[in-house]
């Protein structure tokens, strides 16, 4: 498939099958992801990428270290995911997606021992047989955080060409003082996500939705440019979003 095709039909995939990726496969894609654009050609990323009985060990691990707790209060993350308080038009995408989200998996909204149930679902990297973590150097800039989120989606598309899907997932920098034991990572190091991969299970509901995107009007300014052909460019462009 082409990039457009690429970036047009990747989705955060939350259930996979079980069947298997092989390691050459992987290598490629975090390989080649790095031709990702990088300031200062830094490359400020780095990856560490599980599979078979180490991914099932820290698995194992992580489940034992949020059982019976709420991993989204107990789990501090070493950097700010969200603003404290969101504002519209974000604030309003958000609340969407999670209505979405949740109808497709059947839990109503009063369920919350389901819905902390599907949260911890992240911890199992949604059944992916890989699991992959993307750090940077907690001395790094906003600058190399930006190149850091190029490198994740450049992975990201190199893989759905690639026939897989993924799920990136920054619940694990909730968990990070567990995965940082295991993977031996270096002090200096801040765990950002991880990325589940491998292939959907096309019979689960949660696959099939596809969160909305802005009209190209809400979000970007076209300056010189005949009107028509701006128009007719950024009704494409919504169109095929899915």
């Amino acid at each position: 498939m082409d990039v457009f095709e690429a970036i047009d039909t990747r989705f955060s995939c939350r259930s996979f099958s079980q069947k298997p990726v092989e390691g050459n496969v992987v290598r490629a894609l975090i390989e080649g992801a790095a031709r990702a654009a990088s300031g200062g050609n830094l490359q400020p990323w780095r990856v560490y990428a599980l599979a078979g009985q180490p991914l099932a060990e820290l698995k194992r691990q992580v489940a034992a270290a949020i059982a019976g707790k709420d991993p989204r209060e107990d789990g501090a993350c070493e950097y700010t995911v969200y603003p404290g308080e969101l504002w519209d038009p974000y604030k309003s995408r958000r609340e969407a997606h999670g209505v979405q989200l949740y109808a497709a998996l059947g839990i109503p909204r009063e369920d919350k021992t389901g819905r902390l149930a599907q949260y911890k679902r992240n911890f199992e990297f949604f059944g992916a047989p890989v699991g992959l973590f993307i750090a940077i150097d907690r001395r790094m800039g906003p600058g190399q955080w930006a190149d850091l989120g190029s490198y994740l989606h450049t992975l990201m598309y190199l893989a759905r060409a690639r026939g897989l899907d993924t799920c990136p997932q920054q619940s694990w920098a909730r968990v990070h003082g567990t995965v940082r034991a295991f993977l031996q990572m270096p002090p200096e190091l801040i765990l950002y996500c991880g990325v589940a991969l491998g292939h959907n299970d096309p019979g689960q509901a949660v696959n099939h939705i596809r969160s909305p995107r802005a009209p190209v009007e809400e979000f970007c300014t076209f300056l010189g440019f005949d009107g028509a052909q701006t128009k007719e460019k950024g009704g494409a462009t919504t169109a095929q979003n899915r």
